[in-house]
């Protein structure tokens, strides 16, 4: 198809691959262009490998993200007190959303949000979300409104309206090696937090084994990158860095880390998830001015007061869900089959790894490797010991919850390959490596 934009596209291919800097019109006639149909997949192409190979400004990459968000619906939420959106860079064992979300709503402040499903090994809050038999991510805008405003918390899976330059884009830099880009990643996450129309945004930006970003310079860079981005949008943007070597908390898979995200909304989950939590939380509160000492104190009594549970109790039942299982989650359906990988030696943990665990996860069924596939929500992984936690030879370190065996042989290689057992304890690994505003 030849191109109908106002710009000549040679000319803006040559101009990046050149190493020039991009206008605001030169990056909406093309992106625009693009999304119309007006511009071919094999321009586009060549002007993502030159982007790839000579990046962009960070006013470049803002403009880019602005107009990627204009591409479609924005959603209003001007007439909504206090509105703050979340996302992770994702992770293994991250059910963070389902915890952040109602202490935020408890605190006062509005959550509507639109969150994805998991791809490869990685978790999706809607998958989680959808243990919960009857459950549905599809509202109404109207019905999504009213939620937001009547209980403070509204989530419904990513409209295809919302950013579809985005969509069209990724899908184009899956297939040319252009994923691996950081102003093309920080715009892509940040176009969809534009378009869904919160004030404030807090992002926790993963690195490590199991994280896109692998290390701390990389994550640092992206967390930057999308600050700066939100910053020139007008928005109140915070970002921070944690760790990914190991999963967070104990569970990983759907039904699994459900049951451990109601424990922490009681008060009684894992350790780093209440604390990385808290810490989310206190990024939002900071940025409205609250004291770090008094936000913090004000989160953590979400989680023992019962306020944090009983905003997610109701999230749950105004989604079509049965807000019993918030109260027995021993219900919630988690597969029969067990299996255990042992210490083969007696000492400490040295390692549980991270990506170990999601391939392990998405051996047995509960996770996809292309969009639309189903998946099995009662299978995962269970951390019986964190790295550094002593051990017996023979001791249970990790337990695998299986459907018949499928996957099972693969799912425990995976996990041997990615367990380790030192002689001395090793140092304990910080969770929050670093604070991006």
């Amino acid at each position: 198809m030849a191109s109908s934009s106002p710009f000549n596209v040679p000319d803006l291919i040559r101009k990046k691959r050149d190493g020039g800097e991009h206008s605001h019109a030169e990056l909406e006639g093309l992106i625009l262009g693009y999304t119309r149909g007006e511009v071919p997949d094999y321009q586009i192409s060549a002007w993502l490998m030159a982007v790839y190979l000579r990046g962009m400004t960070p006013q470049e990459t803002a403009d880019l993200t602005l107009v990627m968000a204009g591409s479609g619906d924005q959603l209003d939420l001007g007439d909504l007190p206090r509105t703050v959106d979340k996302h992770s860079t994702g992770g293994v064992g991250d059910k963070t959303s389902l915890i952040l979300t109602p202490m935020l709503s408890a605190l006062g402040l509005t959550v509507a949000k639109m969150s994805g499903r998991g791809l490869a090994h990685t978790g999706g809050t809607i998958d989680k979300l959808e243990s919960f038999p009857g459950w549905t991510p599809e509202l109404s805008e109207e019905r999504f409104l009213a939620q937001a405003r009547e209980i403070g918390l509204a989530l419904v899976g990513q409209s295809r309206d919302l950013a579809p330059a985005d969509g069209k884009l990724y899908a184009l830099r899956d297939v040319t090696a252009t994923v691996d880009c950081l102003p093309l990643i920080a715009s892509s996450i940040m176009s969809k937090k534009l378009a869904s129309g919160a004030h404030t945004v807090v992002l926790d930006v993963k690195v490590g084994a199991g994280a896109f970003m692998q290390t701390l310079e990389d994550g640092r860079a992206l967390a930057r990158a999308m600050v700066d981005i939100g910053t020139r949008a007008g928005r109140q943007v915070r970002a921070v860095l944690t760790d990914m070597d190991a999963p967070l908390g104990h569970m990983a898979g759907n039904s699994l880390e459900v049951q451990e995200a109601l424990d922490t909304l009681r008060g009684t989950g894992p350790e780093d998830l209440t604390e990385l939590c808290v810490a989310l939380a206190v990024e939002v509160l900071a940025a409205a001015g609250e004291d770090e000492g008094e936000a913090a104190a004000r989160a953590r009594a979400t989680l023992h007061d019962g306020s944090a549970l009983e905003k997610f109790r109701a999230f749950v039942a105004a989604q079509g869900g049965d807000p019993a299982l918030v109260d027995e989650p021993g219900h919630l359906d988690v597969a029969p089959g067990r299996s255990d990988i042992t210490a083969p030696a007696a000492g400490f943990v040295g390692r549980i790894d991270a990506l170990g665990v999601g391939r392990a996860v998405l051996a047995l069924g509960g996770g996809r490797e292309r969009k639309g596939e189903a998946i099995d929500h009662g299978v995962g992984v269970e951390l019986l010991k964190k790295p550094g936690e002593a051990v017996d030879r023979g001791e249970a370190v990790l337990r695998l919850y299986h459907r018949d065996g499928r996957g099972l042989d693969t799912a425990r290689r995976l996990l041997e390959d990615g367990l380790s057992i030192v002689d001395t304890a090793p140092a304990p690994e910080k969770l929050i490596l670093d604070r991006v505003n």
